[in-house]
């Protein structure tokens, strides 16, 4: 197992620490593990002038998967984009070909109060969003910004996708549909974009190989109030990069805190990139306050996904479980009755409970 530990930014060294120490638990000294650690972000910058140094690059190729912390700084929007350190990951992701972005959003029973929506509309909540992570407007061409011709300052990006790139990610999800409870709903704002319409049209044909998985369309803003609405709904939901990067976070507040959800990037194979869903928090920041738990789970989907390790994420899983049964909770998802606890004491009580099995 070579896995390329990339912690980036503000909170992200802390959480990903807690993630690598679940880790070297769980294999032990089961099979050989490699972990190279490499800069990223501003980090990347500070090492190498370069939010993705040629190095980090170099590991992450040849690398079986990525173990992300966060990436982006305040002031990102004030740099030209390459040179952004938020930037870095959507660099990584085109260089990589990480064009599946899985973000399931679920509840934990002992979190149902955390929720601001009522109980009995989160509770049981288990949905997948699969967000198309490598076209639409993120790396459309051209983009850019001057002064147009009447003198006047504009900025412009435009949303682009082939038919392939929309094939590819539509197959993914009817196959993850079907491992699930067959239900596949595509958003996209079909009545008012031509891309979109294009990503209807083709979805809708490849549908046609997955007679066993129940296809439904919905445009985006629908889509939003029905994820407030009604979450329950939804088993798997496939979108467009813009689509995807709103509802995907939309989604995870769902839960009671964006703090709880992990994600995979995955490339045609099984290699893919691992992070928690939240961002740097730099207010947080070494201050022993972050909720390591995403990170943690993260690795679990790492452990099932490019390790074929199911036994082993399930051990990762149910102590992660053990945990909040046992009223352990970081600030983020506290409740009243709860014990308060650090990111590292956190980390330290999923350790324990996964060698207590």
């Amino acid at each position: 197992m070579k896995i390329a530990v990339m912690p980036g930014d503000g909170i992200g060294h802390e959480v990903t620490a807690q993630a690598v120490k679940v880790l070297k638990a769980v294999v032990g000294h089961t099979q050989p593990l490699e972990l190279v650690e490499a800069a990223i972000g501003q980090a990347g910058i500070d090492a190498a002038g370069d939010p993705l140094p040629a190095a980090t690059s170099e590991i992450a190729r040849k690398a079986d998967a990525i173990l992300f912390g966060s990436a982006g700084m305040p002031g990102d929007e004030a740099i030209p984009f390459m040179m952004r350190p938020g930037a870095s990951l959507l660099r990584l992701r085109k260089e990589l070909g990480l064009f599946a972005n899985f973000r399931p959003a679920f509840l934990f029973p002992e979190l149902l109060g955390a929720s601001t929506l009522k109980p009995e509309v989160v509770e049981g909540l288990d949905l997948m969003i699969l967000r198309e992570l490598t076209g639409d407007v993120y790396f459309g061409e051209p983009r850019g910004s001057g002064i147009n011709a009447m003198g006047e300052r504009e900025a412009f990006n435009t949303m682009r996708y082939s038919e392939p790139e929309i094939e590819r990610v539509a197959h993914v999800a009817f196959r993850t549909a079907r491992s699930r409870q067959r239900r596949l709903c595509s958003v996209d704002k079909a009545n008012v974009l031509e891309v979109m319409q294009l990503w209807r049209e083709v979805v809708t044909r490849v549908g046609r190989d997955y007679p066993d998985v129940e296809l439904t369309h919905l445009f985006v803003d629908a889509a939003a109030m029905q994820l407030m609405r009604a979450p329950k709904q939804f088993d798997v939901i496939v979108t467009g990069n813009i689509f995807g990067d709103i509802l995907s976070d939309a989604a995870a507040m769902l839960t009671g805190s964006i703090g709880m959800l992990p994600s995979a990037s995955l490339a045609a194979g099984s290699f893919g990139l691992y992070e928690p869903v939240h961002g740097t928090a730099p207010d947080i920041a070494g201050k022993n306050l972050a909720n390591p738990l995403a990170s943690i789970l993260s690795l679990a989907m790492m452990l099932r996904l490019s390790f074929d390790q199911p036994d082993n994420a399930e051990r990762v899983e149910r102590a992660v479980r053990r945990v909040l049964a046992d009223g352990l909770r970081t600030g983020d998802i506290y409740q009243s009755g709860c014990t308060r606890v650090g990111t590292e004491e956190m980390g330290a009580a999923v350790v324990a409970a996964m060698n207590a099995r």
